[in-house]
């Protein structure tokens, strides 16, 4: 392609803006379904864990269960949401293999939460994105079509399951934006308790809604619904071919369908599947077999005052309070349970850098190296502050620490920093008499280096310095140690 060629090409995506909503389905941890006591669980021998009730069998009738209610709550909380205290449920009718009733018992008119949002970080600085609303509604079952090469299986065991579908706005104006807001939604749901996020398993599911517009125009395009993503990457890579395909579509005089496409993420394109439905297309209509739902303000309160903490309010703390670097706080907010620990940690110490990077470097690796989590992790955050308080105290040094205390300490987590370094006689040497002698041996080893130092050659102090370490076995104080070498070869 010749420059020119190029340069023009770039512009056509250059001219168009793109606008991106998020539709997010989330999987709740109960044990028993929405509407039904069968039992809430993943991995099970298909079409076992079905009752009459979710099969829509006549005669039976659901039952709503109050902890859907309370995390739908916790949710709504947490993004600033509304709650809404008049509740109604509708049935969404349609008909699918693995939708065995027929229709879907969600909230149409009344969702329980609407109106908030959350934060999300660029690397050009922060952005809200709106939040349209959360609604409760139950999961349909499960096709597979990759078991037998004639026939499309179903199981049931997941219909039923509750799930919170969270509708942000068009807010999102690039497919990275996507991505961070995703992964901050599968954050916030594992801080919560409410979902474990796990979307190669489809607890935790999204749907993208992606039209482009040129810059400075009022109204949106025509949007196209993308499903069938497994992945946050996915959604970003959906997002890229999809926005790309409108914009040259429109260029070559085309217009953009209404429908629902699947990304197929090996050829990393998007396929149309139908077209897309409207609301009333699925007859929306009052579920008759469920009284409203109120919720009261003791409810709402009550929940409130056992949330846990959240990300982005620790990450505020640690970047404001704690003088944290942005990139530090990120980390440690990225994960809940590496994020408690952290809490727990700076809770005996006020050196919160130090357990920072205890946190990001020590402790990460071995949890790297041995595939664990941090709630595997032996050692409490109170015996790692102990072992920080000895390097603060001159008793050892980091090196020391690292190489030779926190190895042992993995090995027996029950004993303290101290108790070990005295076991093996590692605590430092911080008695000026005692590494005066082992300075004056360094010297004496290299009479002409001393020379060299005294005639400019200050980098040999290094050898000096290495020198007193092997001859103390590493237990010098280094910084006394290096005082007292400048103090004799400067004479």
């Amino acid at each position: 392609m010749r420059p020119n060629e190029q340069n023009e090409k770039m512009s056509i995506y250059e001219k168009y803006e793109t606008i991106i909503g998020l539709e997010v389905h989330a999987q709740l941890l109960t044990r028993s379904k929405v509407f039904a006591p069968d039992p809430n669980s993943y991995g099970e021998s298909p079409n076992t864990m079905v009752s009459p009730i979710t099969l829509g069998h006549p005669g039976t009738l659901p039952k709503l269960n109050r902890k859907v209610v309370d995390y739908a709550i916790r949710l709504g909380l947490a993004t600033r949401c509304r709650i809404n205290r008049d509740n109604f449920f509708s049935r969404k009718n349609y008909f699918y293999p693995d939708l065995p009733k027929g229709y879907q018992i969600t909230q149409f008119e009344t969702p329980i939460c609407t109106g908030g949002g959350l934060r999300i970080r660029l690397e050009n600085g922060e952005k809200w994105i709106g939040i349209t609303r959360i609604h409760i509604e139950e999961d349909a079952g499960k096709s597979l079509h990759d078991i037998d090469p004639y026939y499309t299986l179903i199981d049931l065991n997941r219909a039923g399951v509750p799930l919170l579908e969270i509708v942000s706005e068009p807010d999102m104006r690039s497919p990275e934006e996507a991505y961070q807001y995703l992964s901050e939604i599968r954050k916030l749901v594992r801080y919560l308790d409410i979902c474990d996020g796990n979307m190669e398993e489809g607890s935790l599911r999204c749907d993208a809604n992606v039209s482009v517009r040129l810059k400075g125009a009022k109204a949106f395009g025509q949007k196209v619904e993308v499903k069938n993503m497994n992945s946050i990457r996915n959604v970003a890579n959906a997002l890229r071919y999809e926005v790309k395909r409108q914009i040259e579509a429109i260029e070559h005089g085309e217009s953009i369908d209404q429908d629902t496409r699947s990304f197929d993420p090996v050829e990393g394109v998007t396929h149309s599947m139908r077209n897309k439905e409207m609301a009333h297309d699925y007859r929306y209509f009052t579920e008759p077999d469920l009284p409203p739902l109120y919720i009261t303000t003791d409810m709402i309160d009550e929940i409130e005052a056992a949330m846990p903490p959240l990300p982005d309010e620790l990450f505020q703390k640690y970047v404001n309070k704690l003088g944290l670097t942005e990139y530090d706080a990120g980390v440690l907010t990225g994960d809940k349970d590496i994020a408690l620990f952290f809490e727990e940690l700076i809770s005996h110490t006020n050196d919160f850098k130090a357990a920072a990077n205890w946190i990001m470097g020590p402790v990460k690796s071995y949890l790297n190296e041995q595939a664990l989590s941090i709630g595997e992790f032996p050692i409490s955050p109170s015996k790692i502050a102990g072992l920080m308080a000895l390097i603060a105290e001159g008793k050892t040094n980091f090196s020391i620490a690292t190489q030779r205390i926190f190895p042992l300490m993995l090995e027996s987590p029950e004993k303290s920093a101290e108790e070990i370094a005295r076991e093996e006689n590692l605590i430092q040497v911080s008695n000026e008499n005692a590494i005066m002698v082992f300075v004056e041996e360094a010297l004496a080893a290299y009479p002409d280096k001393v020379e060299e130092y005294r005639n400019g050659k200050k980098g040999v102090i290094g050898l000096f310095m290495g020198e007193v370490m092997k001859r103390s076995k590493g237990k010098a104080d280094p910084r006394k140690a290096s005082a007292l070498l400048k103090e004799k070869l400067e004479k």
